[in-house]
């Protein structure tokens, strides 16, 4: 095989190394997004949020052929940066960061904006959105040859979605977010993007009042009719 035929014959991510956060199970869209990254070829680092979940997040790990698991928890600071030196002392590099973390009080999303509390407003803030941020500061430095950030959003960022509540400005900010440092990051080499795949049965989503209910809306305004 000619030097040519065999650079196209590999696979498009082939020894990039990608960091995976939210994966929760293996509805999880994190778990979807590890899993096509393995596949195009990449190496993962992949976090669990608390030993509650490790133990449902560590076969996935192992089946993704993960060569980093670790704790995680965005709200904490020191395991933040744990996970970022890990990375550069393992790696020496990061090529991907994809954020797929959201979260809020079940009594503040689920009982509409106007009853939001202060403090729960806040701290969806601060682990659905900033936490994004957080990450992009201790990534950019480990991706001196260019890289892409990714961050889950949804329609409900730009668009009234019943029940979808406080999450809807927390993920329009999070949009904000993603541009502005897009605008930052650019001249770096570092892509951003916000990714908006859709209502899916997820562990997050579970979450939501009737989101049964908006599943079958979205389902029924798809071209195939089917979520």
């Amino acid at each position: 095989m000619s030097p040519e035929r065999a650079e196209a014959a590999r696979p498009v991510l082939a020894n990039m190394k990608a960091l995976i956060t939210g994966v929760a199970n293996e509805h999880s869209i994190a778990y979807g997004c590890a899993k096509a990254f393995r596949e195009l070829g990449a190496d993962l680092a992949i976090t669990y949020a608390t030993e509650k979940t490790k133990p449902h997040v560590e076969p996935l790990a192992s089946e993704l052929e993960a060569q980093l698991f670790l704790p995680l928890d965005v709200g904490n600071a020191a395991q933040l940066e744990a996970v970022f030196e890990e990375i550069r002392q393992r790696w020496g590099r990061l090529d991907i960061l994809l954020h797929s973390i959201a979260w809020a009080p079940k009594d503040d999303l689920q009982g509409g904006l106007l009853q939001c509390s202060g403090e729960g407003f806040a701290r969806a803030m601060d682990i659905s959105c900033h936490s994004f941020v957080r990450m992009a500061a201790l990534a950019a430095p480990l991706m001196d040859q260019g890289g892409t950030l990714l961050t889950m959003s949804y329609y409900g960022a730009n668009k009234v979605v019943p029940n979808y509540s406080v999450m809807g400005p927390v993920k329009a900010a999070l949009e904000a977010c993603a541009r502005y440092l897009a605008y930052e990051l650019g001249p770096k080499g570092i892509r951003v993007h916000a990714v908006s795949p859709g209502p899916l049965k997820t562990r997050a989503a579970s979450g939501l009042k009737d989101f049964d209910l908006l599943l079958n809306e979205a389902a029924a305004r798809a071209a195939r009719r089917a979520g």
